[in-house]
């Protein structure tokens, strides 16, 4: 079976980690001890149900705040698929959660609130789903057992999003009504909900289509160690260990060893202690190369045939996750893959307003703000643009003094 990689995003109250809960619960993935667990830590409500919400929201803040603060991650299946769910924070304090979770996700979810319809949060999450490409998007439109399960809200939540979908040209956006709370189209159909004849949360997210996450075209290895033992038995040993992260490379082929632009041959490849004749990402291998060359940890091992952009200035889309605010001339450690190469900000081009999606210029960038900016860094750096190949095309900012990381981004 294969397995989906879906975010749930939306704002505070939208009903996230009670999705989650119910999706849970109605295929029957909780454990009993997990349910008695729950039982035990929920508030009864006057009907006798439990809070669902709680099977995710697992920090003992966010049981006391109600809210979801941390990105937390579900593990569930059924007999047609896999499921890893992240259940991303809405408050808009824990935007750059949000933003890890949905790097590796194949879907996501949007919840809105049916009695509140679009909000900046709402734009926030389609704007970073947007610029993550994210293939598919359902926009699940929740708590219509509080407006008496109106079709001309929904239709009308669904004609406004689509204005913004078109805007953002977010990929296979599908609209879904839903009651997480009473479970109202989650796993089985609605009564209540008659007037929709699409399917439910779960047949979609069991059906839909999935495109192949992992490029295999483009061959790019980036070297994480280099293996020279150096032992008696031993003592011409060099291999460059690392893992695919797209692509195929097979004993013969012709690689240039990157920013160097040294050329050599593969002689040689090892998956698990045993040589092959042909390696893909996402594969963790070691590469033999017929010729002794200079190569350390961060240099990229591509196909001479398809090399991929090598500057030293770029363009870039960054989420800003720093509580220091970034500015021109701010420095940074800026880490793709294994490549980590010092940077300087030398313009700040625009901030990307998340409620008119208008460019505004500014002089320092804020916690959780999306800016358009050029760096320049010290060394040259070989990359793909983020929208051809995702996986050489993102960088953090490392703060130098405290290595911890400020920023997210995507080169342009």
């Amino acid at each position: 079976m294969d397995i989906l990689r879906f975010i749930t995003a939306g704002s505070v109250d939208d009903g996230k980690s009670t999705l989650i809960g119910r999706l849970l619960y109605d295929s029957k993935n909780i454990l009993i001890d997990q349910l008695e667990a729950v039982e035990r830590a929920s508030k009864f409500k006057n009907d006798g149900t439990i809070d669902l919400a709680l099977l995710t929201d697992g920090l003992r803040a966010e049981r006391e705040q109600g809210i979801t603060i941390d990105v937390a991650y579900k593990y569930f299946s059924t007999p047609k698929r896999k499921f890893i769910i992240a259940d991303a924070p809405g408050h808009v304090q824990y935007t750059r959660n949000m933003i890890t979770g949905a790097s590796n996700a194949a879907l996501i979810i949007i919840l809105i609130d049916a009695r509140n319809g679009i909000i900046e949060q709402t734009k926030r999450h389609s704007i970073i789903a947007s610029l993550l490409n994210i293939p598919n998007v359902v926009v699940a439109i929740n708590k219509l057992d509080l407006v008496n399960y109106s079709e001309e809200i929904f239709n009308q939540i669904k004609s406004d999003y689509s204005k913004i979908a078109e805007q953002l040209s977010l990929n296979n956006v599908v609209y879904i009504p839903i009651s997480a709370l009473n479970g109202d189209n989650i796993v089985d159909k609605s009564e209540n909900l008659n007037w929709y004849q699409g399917k439910t949360l779960l047949d979609y997210l069991e059906t839909v289509e999935l495109e192949h996450t992992i490029n295999l075209d483009k061959a790019r290895f980036p070297v994480q160690y280099v293996i020279r033992p150096q032992t008696e038995e031993l003592h011409d040993y060099r291999g460059y260990a690392g893992k695919i992260t797209s692509g195929i490379y097979k004993v013969g082929d012709s690689v240039t060893i990157l920013p160097s632009g040294t050329e050599s041959k593969i002689s040689a490849i090892e998956v698990a202690q045993k040589q092959v004749e042909e390696a893909f990402a996402p594969q963790s291998i070691i590469l033999h190369l017929e010729d002794d060359i200079d190569i350390s940890r961060g240099d990229l091992i591509v196909k001479s045939d398809d090399l991929p952009k090598i500057e030293q200035e770029l363009e870039v889309l960054v989420c800003w996750m720093g509580d220091k605010p970034l500015k021109n001339g701010s420095k940074y450690l800026i880490q793709n893959n294994t490549t980590q190469v010092k940077g300087v900000v030398k313009d700040i081009e625009y901030k990307l307003d998340v409620n008119t999606l208008e460019k505004q210029d500014v002089e320092q960038v804020s916690l959780n703000e999306i800016v358009k900016l050029k760096l320049k860094t010290a060394k040259p750096l070989a990359y793909d643009s983020y929208k051809d190949l995702s996986s050489n095309g993102g960088i953090i900012f490392i703060d130098e003094t405290s290595f911890v990381t400020v920023g997210a981004g995507l080169i342009q």
